[in-house]
């Protein structure tokens, strides 16, 4: 797929599992499991997955998924699996290597988003893509330095320290538009400042819905993350995205999805859907 001058590409950095009920909330099991079944753990499956827009002259990652380097606990606790190796072998496959890398778009600072964004190398932390200068809303950074209680488990501050202090990150304030096709847009409800990504180019538009609506399962209003710390503003997002992405034919990126990669979105008498699903990237949407 190409939108304006920036050729998209599908980035998949891993797998891991999320506990079914914290992924849907107040929705009962026995509706979520329909779409996303749980193993004896109660966990649903997971993607970590990233989107490349790439240009003559950019190369630009969106999140980073979880990274590597993470001890035996954690691995089991999330069940994580191709996380060592499977960003860098995604690059490959379209012939590009972490220094090619010249921006990195950050959601948020969420380990599944962020864990990849530095690296350890001789027991230091150093950013994964030496060539590249990060984006991050400056509330979430500010939050990510001292969560709260309820999501503090979320945070991994040697992931994303560094980036401030080897001075590739650009902290931002509010909606930014990067360049011509692209621009971050803030949402609250999930984290304080999580920014969603619009990349349109007046007739083709993908929405890269990071954990405002993290798989097309979430795309009923209802259905909202225990994650979400206001999740009253999650709703109120979705009443306010969704509706535009029916009406300007959006593709909505997903990147947790393990079943389903993007889909326009349909409004019914009950409310909002999936109608078109697509397991790669459409050449037209």
């Amino acid at each position: 797929m190409k939108i304006g001058k920036y050729a998209l590409h599908v980035i998949e950095t891993g797998e891991f599992s999320l506990d079914g009920g914290a992924m849907f909330g107040v929705v009962p099991k026995v509706l979520w499991q329909r779409t996303n079944p749980a193993d004896e753990k109660n966990r649903i499956e997971m993607r970590a997955r990233c989107l490349l827009l790439s240009s003559e002259s950019e190369k630009i990652l969106i999140d980073t998924g979880v990274g590597k380097h993470w001890n035996e606990k954690f691995q089991n606790i999330f069940n994580l699996r191709d996380n060592e190796t499977m960003l860098e072998k995604s690059l490959q496959k379209i012939g590009l290597t972490k220094s090619d890398i010249t921006k990195v778009i950050l959601t948020h600072l969420h380990f599944d988003h962020t864990g990849g964004a530095t690296e350890l190398i001789d027991d230091k932390w150093v950013p994964t893509f030496p060539n590249a200068k990060y984006y991050l809303q400056k509330k979430q950074y500010e939050w990510g330095l001292n969560p709260s209680e309820k999501d503090g488990a979320s945070y991994y501050k040697e992931r994303y320290e560094p980036l401030l202090r080897e001075g590739v990150l650009e902290l931002l304030e509010g909606e930014k538009q990067l360049d011509e096709e692209i621009i971050l847009i803030p949402t609250e409800g999930h984290t304080f400042s999580q920014q969603t990504v619009k990349i349109s180019d007046g007739e083709k538009t993908v929405f890269y819905c990071a954990d405002l609506i993290p798989t097309a399962s979430h795309i009923p209003l209802p259905y909202i993350m225990s994650y979400d710390l206001f999740p009253m503003k999650t709703l109120a997002e979705k009443k306010e995205i969704l509706p535009k992405a029916v009406e300007e034919n959006w593709l909505l990126f997903f990147e947790h999805d393990p079943y389903c990669l993007a889909t326009k979105v349909t409004r019914t008498d009950k409310g909002f859907s999936a109608s078109e699903r697509f397991t790669e990237l459409p050449e037209n949407i």
